[in-house]
Parts: structure tokens; sequence; C-alpha cells
């Protein structure tokens, strides 16, 4: 029978022992990310964080917003919570996450490449993408709505529909835009209502409603109307001359984050322009102003953002969703 030399088996061992011992090394840290994006988007986010950083591996939970901050909150009241990073959809839930001590400062390099409203000036969590919220209308419609007034006029009585700020966080942000623009205030909704504007649950709703025919007219976030235009859908998506109101994505680091250096190397990351230009093949407005928009969008100095203090928005948030239910319903 062969018998293998004592010194190659001894080597083979080594080197065995070697392999195991590098690939220890090669993945010395766990990042565990909770986040809100379709699952797609969420693995093409880690997928993109890991090629840049492949010594870090990432272990990720995704759910929507309001799903995963019960989750969250649940976690944290029971003292067992892991994630060391949050990308969620609004500003107005990392700001109460803030407010409520549960995340850390971190003055990412990348901030500079960024207008100032659209970061935290402590630097609690920064917007990653700008999903806008504006006018989407039936290509066979007889209006060609332009301005958020023209939805107001006779002609589109009865003919409108929008999504719920009860159920989507976009729309509350689009709210307290709207209520905190002098050109059209807190009577704008009364006003829609007075013209007998439709209220239902998300945007997806809103665009298939619009889609089909069935409201030539709507309001709703940007990506959907324009990616379904571009497969031949018969809508138009409108960014008012009044400006649009916009959820950012923010991503922030968890006070209690157990892979400080890990988390931090995410945030510069998604904010990087290697990040952005990912954001942008998404389908998606990158908030970074020198990363070019997808196929669709405008150029990003034609598009008016309004502007929405987040911290007064949260305060007011009981009562927004109160008035809009007392006019519209739940």
């Amino acid at each position: 029978m062969f018998k293998r030399p004592l010194c190659t088996a001894v080597a083979v061992s080594s080197t065995l022992a070697g392999l195991t011992l590098s690939a220890a090394a090669f993945a010395d840290d766990t990042l565990t990310l909770y986040t809100s994006q379709p699952n797609s988007d969420a693995q093409q986010t880690v997928d993109a964080f890991q090629a840049a950083y492949p010594e870090i591996e990432v272990e990720w939970v995704r759910d929507g917003t309001t799903r995963l901050m019960t989750r969250l909150r649940s976690e944290l009241a029971a003292g067992v919570s892991k994630p060391d990073v949050l990308l969620i959809a609004d500003s107005m839930t990392m700001e109460s996450l803030k407010q409520d001590g549960y995340l850390q400062p971190y003055l990412s390099p990348e901030r500079d490449a960024y207008a100032s409203e659209l970061f935290d000036a402590e630097g609690y969590y920064y917007g990653t993408k700008l999903i806008t919220t504006g006018i989407i209308y039936n290509t066979g419609a007889e209006e060609q709505p332009q301005s958020w007034q023209d939805l107001l006029k006779p002609e589109y009585e009865g003919l409108v529909t929008m999504p719920s700020p009860l159920y989507s966080g976009a729309a509350l942000i689009h709210m307290a835009a709207i209520s905190a623009n002098p050109a059209l205030g807190e009577g704008y909704y009364e006003a829609l209502h007075d013209n007998r504007t439709e209220a239902q649950g998300g945007n997806g709703g809103v665009f298939n409603a619009v889609a089909a025919g069935t409201k030539p007219y709507g309001i709703v976030v940007d990506f959907l109307p324009i990616r379904e235009a571009a497969k031949g859908s018969p809508v138009e998506f409108v960014f008012p001359e009044e400006g649009v109101s916009a959820v950012t994505e923010p991503v922030g680091i968890m006070a209690g984050a157990e892979h400080l250096d890990a988390a931090q190397k995410f945030v510069d990351f998604v904010l990087s322009e290697e990040g952005q230009q990912l954001v942008s093949g998404q389908g998606y407005l990158p908030a970074r102003a020198d990363v070019a928009p997808p196929e669709g969008f405008p150029a990003r100095d034609t598009i008016e953002l309004m502007p929405v203090d987040t911290a007064e928005a949260l305060e007011q948030e009981a009562a927004m969703k109160q008035r809009f239910s007392d006019l519209f319903g739940g």
C-alpha cells in the first residue's frame, strides 16, 4: 500500500491550516443591515458593498418600513436588537429614532458632495436617493396637468386619485411639504377633498388606476410611472412647477452597533459615487448631484424640491394623519 511521506502530509496539513486562517481573516467582520429596500435592490446593494469590501460579511433583514420598525422597537425594548445600520424609506422615521437615542452620529467624508438639506446636520442619517412625488396622467386623458393647482380645477373633479399618508410614508412627507408650501398650504387638501379627489392605500394602487384609465390623473412617486412608461404603459409623469416632495431613503448607524467600522464603511459606500451610480442603475434619482439620473428623468437642476422640516413634520405627524382621515376617511 502506498504511504504518503510524512513531510508531505505535514506540508498539506500546514497548507490547509493556513487556508483556514486566511479565510477567517478574510471574513473578519460581519455587518447586520435592516432595510426596507425591495428585495432585488437590497441584494444588489449588499452585493456591490461586499464586492468593494470582501472582508465584510453582510447579514440583512428586509421588510416594509412600518413592519421593520415595529420589529426593531420590539427588539430594542427587549434588549436583543442586533442591527448595525439601517437603510429605510424616510427621514421622519430616522428622526424619531434619533430623538429616542437609538442612532449615533457619523460625519461621513462623502457628505461634502451632498446638499445640506439631504442629511442630518449632526450626521445621524443621510439621504441616499430622491423618490419624488408628482403628478401622473393617462396619455388618453383630456388634460395634461403641469402644476398642483391644476388638480383643483373643475375639469379634474372626481378624476384624481392619490395615496394615503395613513399607509404611505412618501404620502405623509408629501402632505407635510404641501402644507408648508406658501403657494399651497394646509388648505390644499381641503380643496382636493372639495374636488372629490379619491384617496386609496399606496402608490401602487394609484399607478394601477391611472394606467388602467379608471382614474385619468393621480399623485404618485416618480419611479413607478417613469419605469413603466419606458415599457409602453400609457402614462406620463410630471414634475409640477411648484416643486415636488421627496423621501430620501436615509442610512444611519445604530447607537449600539457592534461592528462600527463596517457600519461606517457601509454609509460611506452608499453615499459614494459608486454607490450612487448603483442607485441610478436601479432606476432611482440619486441623492448625489454629480451622478447622472436614470433614463426618463430630467436633469437634477431642473427638479425643484419642496423643503420639509423633518423634526417639525414628525411633531405634526399625528395631527396630519387625523386631518387627512377626517377629510378622506381611514
